[in-house]
C-alpha cells in the first residue's frame, strides 16, 4: 500500500500512461482498492520491480490467470523514467515469465502492445513472443487511433529458448 501514491503519479504521467492499455487518470483511493484487490486475488500475481539498492521503478505481472487453461496476461512498466532504457523492465519480464511457466505451469502467456511503443514490441519479440493479431485503431490517444497487437508465447517456444 505504501506504494500506491508512487503508482499514481507514474500513471497520471502522459509519458508513462502512453503505452499503457488502461488505468488513466488515477485517483489514490482507486489504486489503493486495485492494489488490495490484486493481492486477494488468485487470479494474478502483480511485483514491484525494484533496482539493486531496493529503489521501487515499476510493476511486472501476469494477470487474468485462468487455471482451466493455463493461460494469462503479461503487462510491465517502469514508472521511473530514469530507468527507461537500462534493460531491467527486459530483466523482470524476463523473471515473471519464467515464473509463470515454471511455477504456475502456464501453457500460454499473452500481451497486448500499442503500434507506438516499437521500443515494447522488440523487447517482446526478443523474449520470444509471436504476434497473433490486431485490433485496428483499438486506442484513442491524443486525438488519433492506434492499433493494438496481440502477442503470445508458449511454453514450449520458452523452453526452447532458456
Amino acid at each position: 500500500m505504501s506504494d500506491a501514491p508512487r503508482f499514481v503519479k507514474w500513471l497520471n504521467n502522459p509519458e508513462v500512461h502512453k503505452f499503457l492499455q488502461t488505468r488513466r487518470h488515477l485517483t489514490l483511493p482507486f489504486e489503493r482498492k486495485y492494489l488490495r484487490d490484486s493481492i486477494k486475488s488468485k487470479s494474478c500475481v502483480i511485483l514491484a520491480i525494484e533496482t539493486k539498492d531496493r529503489r521501487h521503478i515499476g510493476s511486472v505481472g501476469l494477470e487474468n490467470i485462468n487455471t482451466d487453461h493455463n493461460r494469462a496476461t503479461f503487462g510491465i512498466f517502469i514508472g521511473d523514467k530514469n530507468y527507461w532504457n537500462h534493460g531491467l523492465g527486459s530483466e523482470a519480464a524476463r523473471l515473471i515469465i519464467d515464473y509463470g511457466f515454471k511455477k504456475l505451469k502456464l501453457h500460454r502467456i499473452e500481451l497486448g502492445v500499442l503500434e507506438y511503443n516499437p521500443r515494447a514490441m522488440k523487447v517482446y519479440k526478443r523474449l520470444g513472443f509471436k504476434r497473433e493479431g490486431i485490433k485496428k485503431e483499438h486506442i484513442l490517444f491524443r486525438g488519433k487511433y492506434y492499433d493494438d497487437y496481440h502477442m503470445a508465447l508458449l511454453d514450449c517456444e520458452w523452453k526452447k529458448r532458456i
